[in-house]
């Protein structure tokens, strides 16, 4: 989800739901500790909870950028051993470090050390390339477990580092659930949660009712966000959901982009994560055209929003 789940897409999906775990994109623990971009952990205080997500392999690197996150006051710090793009290989992080669990092990206990109370998580895939995924992944938990991560994610894929876009990656490798839903049975005291290829809140809660501990969503939260959110804390989490319907998300973002604006920033910069709002229902088309036509001008502003809405009828 890089380039994707910035700040401002954070903002826009609390506003669906109030008990869902928000996941940054992935930051690079170099970028942090050696490039000084201390910018990427900026954050609004109504996105909690949210956990950042980082990439790395350097243990004491990694603890750094986790001090820094705790400093930020993030809820979780999560390390990504999933991501299988070639710029993540080159720097020897994400999916490639399934190759190496003890390295994620000792990466991770030097987190834990750097985290204090703050939970340190491990997002991965089953395998990669030509690994058994049937032995891979239960010596990876085993290993990495043993370190003190008590919370996984797991994208029920393989990934294959070479021959297969990062595009690819998520669609190609097939899916193999019941590997993830062995995995909780085999570890009930660890919290695992599935991820890959769930497209609607009725899927999550199969998984749920099969016996994992989460579901995480990613591109489809993203591209139908009112489907995955509008609900999910009344059907998940047995809260009341915050919002009834798009249009009232929508207004509710005009306050948000009103102060975005008065600080220098675009109105595109919000307005391109909320294309995918009215998915499905009437108008949608109408909503998305005036919204990506109109968004980049430089006399745009937050009552772009009411216009859009306007077609929708």
């Amino acid at each position: 989800m890089m380039d994707w789940t910035d700040s401002h897409c954070r903002v826009f999906h609390r506003m669906m739901s109030r008990e869902t775990l928000l996941y940054t994109e992935m930051v690079t623990a170099p970028a942090l500790v050696r490039g000084g971009v201390t910018h990427l952990l900026d954050f609004d205080p109504s996105e909690h909870p949210v956990a950042l997500q980082l990439g790395g392999s350097d243990p004491e690197e990694l603890a750094e950028a986790t001090r820094m996150a705790v400093d930020r006051g993030y809820d979780e710090v999560n390390l990504n051993v999933g991501c299988p793009s070639d710029r993540v290989q080159s720097g020897t992080f994400g999916a490639v470090l399934l190759k190496d669990p003890d390295l994620v092990a000792r990466c991770t206990a030097a987190m834990i050390r750097a985290a204090g109370p703050v939970e340190v998580t491990v997002k991965c895939r089953i395998g990669v390339d030509d690994q058994d995924a049937e032995a891979v992944l239960p010596d990876f938990l085993d290993r990495v477990s043993d370190a003190g991560v008590r919370r996984f994610t797991i994208h029920a894929r393989k990934a294959w580092l070479q021959g297969l876009s990062p595009k690819e990656n998520r669609d190609i490798p097939p899916l193999d659930y019941p590997l993830v839903h062995r995995m909780k049975a085999e570890w009930p005291d660890l919290h695992l949660s599935i991820n890959g290829g769930i497209t609607s809140l009725t899927q999550a809660e199969e998984h749920l009712a099969a016996g994992m501990d989460g579901v995480m969503i990613g591109r489809a939260a993203y591209q139908q966000p009112a489907d995955i959110l509008l609900t999910a804390d009344s059907r998940i989490f047995g809260a009341a959901d915050p919002m009834r319907d798009p249009g009232e998300v929508a207004l509710a973002m005009i306050p948000h982009i009103e102060r975005h604006l008065s600080n220098g920033g675009k109105l595109s910069q919000v307005t391109r994560h909320m294309l995918g709002l009215f998915a499905g229902r009437p108008g949608a088309r109408h909503w998305r055209r005036v919204l990506s036509e109109n968004a980049h001008r430089p006399d745009a502003d937050a009552r772009l929003i009411e216009d859009a809405m306007a077609e929708l009828a």
